[in-house]
């Protein structure tokens, strides 16, 4: 596994492909919309445009599942060459819905004790 999954959290869905399409081939799939369309459409994305994108090398994309309770996630396509001269792809999907986020106890929850005068 690659570098950049070090740091991710447990819930997210990580997986590494190697492809023999050279990056720029591989790019224009992902990250240009005439082409992602065809196996990733509008209409399965929350907003069409990218997240963010690193032209060449990472383009990210918000989801939401279309059965409730609709879910928002963020897919990151991850771009490098590998040493066959194809690409190595690296997707993580990781969920980014604020539904999912627990609040954190405004106190520590320990007994409190006082001492008599």
């Amino acid at each position: 596994m690659s570098d950049k999954t070090s740091d991710r959290p447990a819930t997210d869905l990580v997986l590494e492909y190697d492809l023999d399409a050279p990056p720029e081939k591989v790019w224009r799939a992902i990250g240009i919309a005439e082409f992602r369309k065809r196996w990733l459409p509008d209409s399965q994305l929350l907003d069409s445009a990218p997240v963010s994108t690193v032209p060449g090398e990472v383009v990210r994309y918000r989801l939401q599942d279309d059965e409730p309770p609709h879910l928002e996630s963020l897919v990151t396509f991850h771009l490098s060459p590998n040493e066959r001269g194809g690409t190595t792809l690296l997707i993580v999907h990781g969920l980014s819905d604020a539904r999912l986020t627990q609040p954190q106890a405004t106190n520590d929850n320990r007994l409190t004790l006082m001492r008599a005068a």
